[in-house]
């Protein structure tokens, strides 16, 4: 059975380029270029990928060269200050941009995260303030009304918000990404559930996949090395450093337990994106090697699984 046969399986398979090239921390795999990220990808057998900053922009360009490689746009981050009245209309202006660049690219979903006080994205605050600045009530409801009007945009161009609670921002415990659910319209407002920033926050994945799998339309997976998660909540360090130091990895070689997380996959009949994104350091781990690792371990995984199913 070859890699791209394996996209049979079950579950449509992508990778991000954050594993070659870094869009949070700049000059991590710079030398690499986008056609040989994307010939890695598609060798691979995935058939998706998200929007980096090594990716040209203009639409018709990028989607030629996708198609060059068989892989195709499932969507792209886009961070927003929604909890800041004051620049919520500007906010959603440049949302609705974005939106607009999607639809041309064929995505299905757009991904969005609340930047507003965020540890090292708020372009309102200084680099050097490594804390994260909590959402007052008032913030929470602009944020909250600018989702719900996002949303609505997205659903005017057939597409869905899926919502990213991310390490380092103010939607980031446990408890944040409760309350964001509990305050949010679940026909407007989408989760996208990420296994390792779920960790990180406090959150057993399997435990946080079981209370909102109605919401999840979205997921990336990655794994947390369980020591380096340790040592960042004992020296409180922060998200970046984090990351250089090796806190995620891909599926099967941290210390996420996948088997139920898939059970759960497939007893739903997830049949939306998931997407591969393990942040690392791409001169410790290999890009393709690791992004290899992933892939023969999903596989693996889903047809044990899948045996176990029909004894």
């Amino acid at each position: 059975m070859t890699m791209n046969q394996t996209q049979t399986n079950h579950f449509r398979i992508g990778i991000a380029p954050i594993s070659w090239v870094n869009d949070d921390i700049p000059g991590l795999g710079d030398h690499y270029t986008q056609d040989q990220v994307l010939s890695e990808m598609s060798a691979l057998g995935y058939i998706s990928t998200e929007m980096g900053r090594l990716f040209m922009q203009d639409p018709p360009t990028l989607k030629a060269k996708l198609e060059e490689h068989g892989i195709q746009l499932a969507s792209k981050f886009v961070g927003t200050l929604f909890s800041d009245a004051d620049r919520l209309e500007e906010e959603l202006q440049s949302f609705s941009e974005w939106v607009k660049y999607l639809k041309e690219m064929g995505c299905e979903y757009v991904i969005v995260c609340e930047m507003g006080g965020s540890m090292h994205w708020d372009p309102r605050r200084s680099p050097e303030d490594m804390k994260i600045q909590k959402l007052t009530d008032k913030e929470w409801e602009s944020l909250v009304e600018g989702l719900h009007r996002a949303a609505n945009i997205c659903q005017e161009n057939g597409m869905l918000l899926v919502y990213h609670f991310h390490a380092g921002t103010v939607v980031e415990t446990a408890g944040e990404i409760d309350r964001l659910m509990e305050v949010t319209d679940p026909n407007l407002v989408h989760l996208l559930y990420d296994t390792g920033h779920a960790l990180y926050g406090g959150y057993d994945p399997l435990e946080l996949f079981k209370k909102y799998r109605d919401r999840i339309q979205y997921v990336h997976l990655k794994d947390v090395r369980r020591e380096v998660l340790e040592h960042v909540r004992k020296e409180n360090i922060d998200f970046r450093s984090a990351v250089l130091k090796g806190l995620f990895t891909v599926p099967g070689d941290g210390c996420i337990d996948f088997v139920p997380i898939f059970r759960e996959l497939l007893e739903r009949n997830y049949n939306g994106w998931i997407i591969v994104e393990a942040e690392q350091d791409p001169a410790v781990a290999h890009p393709y090697k690791y992004a290899q690792m992933a892939m023969e371990y999903i596989n693996a995984t889903i047809m044990s699984i899948k045996a176990m199913n029909q004894r």
